[in-house]
């Protein structure tokens, strides 16, 4: 199990997405990313083989900044260790996707993508999602029901985060059998694969069950079911240490 962290608040974010993979390194992995939506909205990506430190210190010589983002440790599954490999993976310049776990039914959802013009620049499973959500925006529909349409034709376990550069107001996330957790803010929210990782900006969070489906802004949080269906999660409020949270 892997790491990740998403953040939409009117700050900077990218200390914020850093500090919380360093939070989870404890997990293992082999690999470091981080995207962000920009202030042109265009996105930002940075990866690379190795520590989330190998990560800082190429985000000094190549400095990224925006107030959406998402960033993952991974552990090779599909794909060998390689920084075309690592996540985040993009779509049509303006999706991007992390993700914990396995799609087991991405070759037959890979070669239809292939099929309508997609173009795949690595190995893994998840690079499917990106280009799946992108096809269903382009479709017409808002970033919310791509992500249930896409997630709808996944066989396996995930924790999937996704944000669209045209619509930076949101990140929309889901699970199955992979954690998700959702920090609350004060005009900002975050979400992450474990506690340990928001510690530093929250002590308030939601626990997403199996199947859940969320819009997170920087005001609100909106939860739904794998049908659609508005459902509510209980606020924890916490005092743990980072000690105690891991």
């Amino acid at each position: 199990m892997c790491g990740i962290v998403g953040a939409i608040a009117e700050r900077n974010i990218v200390p914020v997405l850093v500090e919380g993979l360093k939070r989870l390194e404890y997990r293992g992995y082999d690999s470091a990313g981080i995207a962000v939506v920009q202030s042109n909205r265009q996105l930002g990506l940075c990866r690379t083989v190795g520590k989330v430190s190998h990560l800082e210190t190429k985000l000094t010589a190549q400095p990224l900044a925006g107030r959406l983002g998402v960033a993952h440790t991974r552990w090779a599954t599909h794909g060998g260790v390689t920084e075309a490999n690592a996540h985040p993976h993009l779509s049509g310049g303006r999706v991007a996707v992390i993700h914990n776990g396995i799609i087991e039914n991405y070759q037959p959802l890979k070669d239809e993508l292939i099929a309508k013009g997609y173009e795949f620049k690595s190995e893994t499973d998840t690079e499917v999602a990106a280009h799946l959500v992108h096809e269903y925006l382009k479709q017409g529909h808002e970033l919310l029901e791509a992500v249930r349409l896409a997630v709808q034709r996944f066989v396996g376990a995930y924790a999937l985060l996704v944000f669209d550069a045209k619509d930076p107001e949101r990140i929309v996330v889901t699970r199955i059998a992979s954690p998700l957790v959702i920090g609350l803010g004060i005009g900002e929210n975050f979400v992450a694969s474990g506690v340990p990782a928001l510690l530093p900006v929250t002590q308030r969070f939601m626990y997403l069950e199996q199947g859940d489906i969320a819009e997170i802004t920087r005001d609100a949080v909106r939860i739904f079911d794998a049908k659609g269906n508005p459902i509510t999660r209980e606020v924890h409020e916490t005092q743990w240490s980072q000690e105690a949270a891991e």
